[in-house]
């Protein structure tokens, strides 16, 4: 047993320590750099531990700093040099992150389409939709079911001109990649999208990317057995790139097959090839990614990014995340259909959200367009399935150093929920609303 207790965060805050904290770590570097034995990460884990008990003094709680210093100096003595340097560059972002984080930002961010959100900000105002307040006073005006028709269309004219720009450049696409951070609603854009350009005579093939997946056993997890799938690293990247270019050269290529009950990949499980008029639809969380398609020219590939972008003030003046939507979105979806609870879906979003920030955000400005799938409406709606839920959490991780980032949720959701005026009739959401993937009652076929 370590005779080391407890750390002290960043915060001030004293928390238990755990050496599998550490273990993660050192093989998430790993996983960064294509290392994945974690085996090894174990062992060097417990190099840490013995350093780190040698130079603290009994019942002294050490720094989170001095572990990570550790850390580094037990992978670059112990010939893990790209590692230690994946392990330096991972704690250097979040050292940046945290510093702009506790100041204002001097210029706009160039992941932020100003443009696109402009616009949508246009659209809120002149529909009276653009804060909580004006959105319950049409509500109270029984305006609910026009609000749905307003938000719907606006979503499918976004669809409409997706489809127009790559049927412009269907003589030259050998692929449509469909990508957006987790419940920005890709799956039912996807299908929409697929309907109309079937009708202008586009034929799709599908390539599941989940495929690709690594085995389960090589995948890293934190102190509370959480498995992170977030990253694009989980997925084969080298595999997908490959095959991607096979295709597009018109040879055979045999898809894997990935069985999520066992967490084991098959390797050459299903054939495919493109035909000369077909082109290759994916729908995929990391499809801006550049990786996954680095080798594939950009006039063959049309990509499109998928975001809830809401432009809608709560009470607090402040604009309501898309995050805190998609966050909702899933907490909905996984309990109904993946028996995933909501409570461990807020515990997860760390991973999800941090996952956005460092591989999915910093690419928006390389796809073709951008599809808003945010709905002013679905905010009432959600407010009479989960606000209960919100009020507790906020509540249970109040003073618990470990779930810190679970309470800023909860409690900035619950804020802005009770705000909101409650509607508990879903029927005039049309039955293939992108939301209906999300609060169930969909006639898509997913």
């Amino acid at each position: 047993m370590s005779k080391i207790s407890h750390v002290v965060k960043r915060s001030g805050a004293i928390v238990p320590f755990n050496p599998d904290r550490i273990t993660n770590a050192i093989y998430r570097a790993a996983v960064a750099v294509g290392g994945r034995n974690i085996k090894r990460a174990k062992q060097l884990s417990k190099l840490v531990v013995q350093s780190l008990e040698k130079t603290v003094m009994e019942e002294q709680n050490p720094h989170i700093e001095k572990i990570q210093d550790i850390v580094e100096k037990v992978l670059i003595e112990n010939g893990h040099a790209k590692v230690a340097k994946a392990y330096i560059l991972y704690r250097d972002e979040r050292n940046q992150r945290r510093r702009a984080q506790a100041k204002i930002a001097s210029r706009p961010s160039e992941n932020i389409p100003w443009t696109k959100l402009w616009y949508i900000l246009d659209w809120a105002i002149s529909k009276g939709v653009h804060t909580i307040n004006a959105l319950n006073n049409r509500i109270v005006h029984n305006e609910f079911p026009q609000i749905v028709y307003e938000s719907e269309t606006v979503y499918e004219d976004d669809i409409a001109t997706a489809a127009e720009l790559i049927s412009d450049r269907a003589h030259n696409l050998k692929m449509v990649i469909i990508s957006g951070p987790s419940s920005s609603g890709k799956t039912t854009t996807t299908i929409k999208l697929e309907k109309r350009l079937k009708l202008i005579g586009l034929k799709f093939v599908a390539l599941n990317v989940d495929n690709y997946f690594f085995d389960l056993e090589m995948h890293p997890k934190d102190e509370f057995g959480d498995y992170d799938f977030e990253t694009p690293q989980a997925l084969d990247l080298q595999l997908i790139n490959k095959h991607l270019t096979l295709l597009c050269k018109g040879e055979e290529v045999f898809i894997p097959f990935y069985e999520f009950k066992t967490g084991k990949r098959k390797p050459n499980h299903t054939p495919m090839r493109l035909a000369e008029n077909e082109i290759l639809l994916i729908d995929s969380l990391h499809g801006l990614y550049p990786s996954m398609s680095k080798d594939i020219p950009s006039e063959k590939k049309f990509k499109l990014y998928i975001e809830p972008l809401l432009q809608m003030k709560g009470p607090d003046g402040k604009y309501i995340r898309w995050t805190d939507l998609r966050m909702i979105r899933r907490m909905l979806r996984d309990a109904v259909y993946r028996a995933y609870k909501p409570q461990q879906t807020l515990e997860h979003w760390h991973y999800v959200r941090s996952s956005e920030l460092n591989n999915i955000i910093p690419y928006i400005s390389t796809a073709d367009y951008i599809i808003n799938s945010g709905m002013p409406y679905e905010i009432p709606l959600y407010r009479s399935r989960l606000l209960d839920l919100f009020q507790k959490w906020e509540t249970l991780y109040k003073n618990n150093p470990l779930r810190k980032d679970a309470y800023i949720r909860a409690s900035r959701v619950f804020k802005f929920l009770k705000s909101v005026e409650p509607v508990q009739d879903d029927s005039p959401v049309p039955s293939d609303s992108v939301l209906r993937e999300f609060i169930g009652g969909s006639s898509i076929m997913y």
